[in-house]
């Protein structure tokens, strides 16, 4: 199993890593583009963008590769061998499931100790290329606006000498009202060797440069210009064209960065604070004097003073709130309520202020419990995911990399969703950070158990027949298919069916008259679980199936085709149909054997 099973996921994770791979490629590829990145960089950078692609690509070549195995092996009766020499399933995934737990604990242990490295270096890296200036790559007959506070115009371009021609620059770096604007005939745009400076050397032109005073703080409504005619000139402007590298200690000390036990440190340390300042809030709220009443009184004694908290103040009864407006006679009700409203919106406003300051130490502590959960969730993952891939080949036993790849894709696509869906959810703080990262996983866990549940025991999971069975006997709609018998031991007489249709009859007519009587809850209760008197009735009916089954007419094997598996008041009026049918059917048997029997006499 595992010589069968190891090369295969080897495969699948690859694939699978470089799928990802391109995705991050995509997404980022207009940062990377232009910026004259040496190609030891770029790799650096994949190397570690591959290692944070690990969480994601490891759960799907796990249910892959499970799906493949146990597909190909069902395909080829290997498993029907294997259960036919007394091998059952589970012993056969045995070392497997031996090996996802050793890969899940390597999850665990990567997850928590080598991917901060990997996400502080990928990141810190991925920064610094944003930050880098792209190459000098000037269009024709286009506006080029790479260069900070510069805009340059091109008509034409020697790509051989480099030599531009019909150059405008529009100089903005000193502000839109000191634009300084350079028309010219040709020039040449080099950087200087450190690769910190950019030089113009433009020949033939004119440049024209607003000079607005504001000398002394005070600026001049006179606006002059500058208009300056040249047969060369030489401009630096500042570009730095290298590639710095950002320091890693910033990214370190976020969220990304950091391991279990910097994450519970910083999780603990930001929790004291926001408790702390909620409770020194909580402390203001509870002491802010009301109606002019202090919270805290002094005490004086020979000792000094002392302040206690005010005795609780006890109303005899409701306040009347129109006597304190009719006692305040040389004030205004308007401006009494004016009053009281400004100070409560300025108080909210200032608590809901407070309130936004906390909650970036809140956001804070979800992020890093979303990162202390993920250490778990992927070798979790990767768990369930193999026993929903392995019982599902064993079940669908189709190898090969088409129909396991669609399956495994449509699940994975499920799992995505889902996960990103809770982890979204708890970074919002919508809900709890241990249901939204846990979501995905209880989901697919009970997927994982029934089709466990279901390869063992050799059961139909894609049967459609099946399911419709099992429902319509749970709902009691479930239709029979009885035959006639060419050959009974248990002949069908007349008398004796209608003896057990006429039994049959009296005590539905009974649990009928019964049921009318009965108040709505109780209806509702026996529509659900029964009653003694609806089992004595089903007793009945089972009783005039088993021996009406045996009978040779097609008429009679209809109408008890038509009979439900469990008796339902809304039953019935169909039942006695049936019933009524049967009993004319052989009413009229006996009046033929009759006749018959006059006819021989």
């Amino acid at each position: 199993m595992l010589q069968t099973f190891l090369p295969v996921f080897a495969m699948t994770f690859f694939i699978c890593l470089f799928i990802v791979l391109m995705q991050f490629l995509w997404r980022y590829i207009d940062d990377l583009v232009g910026k004259g990145l040496d190609i030891a960089t770029i790799g650096e950078l994949f190397f570690y963008a591959a290692l944070t692609m690990v969480p994601m690509a490891l759960p799907l070549a796990i249910l892959l590769a499970s799906l493949m195995t146990f597909g190909n092996l069902g395909e080829k009766f290997e498993l029907t061998a294997m259960k036919a020499s007394g091998v059952s399933l589970l012993k056969t995934m045995r070392p497997l499931i031996i090996l996802i737990l050793l890969i899940a604990g390597g999850a665990f242990f990567f997850q928590n100790n080598v991917l901060p490295i990997a996400q502080v270096k990928m990141y810190s890296l991925l920064y610094s290329m944003k930050q880098k200036s792209p190459e000098m790559e000037i269009p024709e007959k286009a506006f080029y606006d790479q260069i900070p506070g510069i805009n340059i115009y091109v008509d034409e371009k020697d790509k051989v000498t480099g030599t531009l021609y019909e150059l405008m620059i529009y100089d903005m770096s000193g502000g839109s009202d000191n634009t300084r604007i350079i028309v010219a005939d040709s020039g040449k745009i080099s950087l200087t060797p450190d690769k910190t400076k950019l030089l113009l050397n433009i020949y033939q032109g004119e440049q024209f440069e607003n000079l607005r005073s504001t000398t002394a703080g005070v600026q001049s409504n006179n606006l002059p210009y500058r208009r300056e005619t040249f047969a060369q000139k030489d401009i630096m402007i500042s570009f730095d064209a290298n590639f710095n590298r950002m320091d890693e200690s910033t990214m370190r000390k976020q969220y990304v960065g950091k391991n279990i036990t910097e994450l519970n440190a910083t999780i603990d340390s930001v929790q004291a604070r926001v408790d702390s300042v909620g409770k020194i809030y909580s402390t203001e709220i509870k002491e802010k004097p009301y109606f002019a009443i202090q919270y805290y009184r002094p005490i004086y004694t020979d000792s000094g003073s002392r302040l206690v908290k005010q005795p609780e103040i006890a109303m005899a009864m409701p306040l009347d709130i129109d006597s304190l407006f009719h006692n305040n006679a040389n004030l205004d009700e308007a401006s009494i309520i004016n009053q009281a409203l400004y100070k409560a919106r300025t108080f909210k406003m200032d608590y809901e202020y407070k309130s936004k300051l906390m909650e970036e130490d809140r956001k804070s502590i979800r992020r890093h419990g979303i990162e202390l959960q993920k250490k778990f969730t992927l070798s979790f993952a990767c768990i369930i995911f193999f026993f929903i891939g392995a019982p599902l080949g064993a079940i669908i036993r189709k190898g090969g990399i088409g129909l396991p790849l669609v399956v495994s894709v449509i699940l994975f696509i499920i799992y995505y969703i889902i996960d990103n869906t809770g982890y979204k959810m708890a970074k919002d703080g919508r809900i709890g950070v241990l249901e939204g990262m846990w979501l995905s996983s209880s989901v697919l866990l009970p997927l994982g158990i029934f089709f466990t549940y279901k390869a063992v025991h050799d059961s139909g999971v894609f049967n459609i027949d099946a399911y419709k069975a099992l429902w319509a006997r749970i709902t009691g709609k479930h239709k029979r298919s009885l035959e006639p018998k060419e050959f009974t031991l248990d002949e069908v007489t007349p008398d004796g069916a209608i003896n057990v249709i006429t039994a049959f009859n009296n005590d539905l007519n009974e649990f009928r008259i019964s049921y009318s009587k009965m108040f709505i809850l109780k209806k509702l209760i026996v529509k659900i679980f029964g009653t003694k008197q609806s089992a004595e009735c089903l007793r009945s009916m089972n009783v005039l199936i088993d021996y009406l089954s045996n009978s040779r007419n097609h008429y009679v094997i209809s109408i008890l085709n038509k009979y439900p598996y469990k008796i339902s008041p809304r039953d019935f009026n169909q039942l006695s149909d049936n019933n009524e049918q049967l009993l004319q059917w052989f009413n009229n048997e006996v009046e033929k054997q009759s006749r018959e029997n006059i006819t021989l006499n």
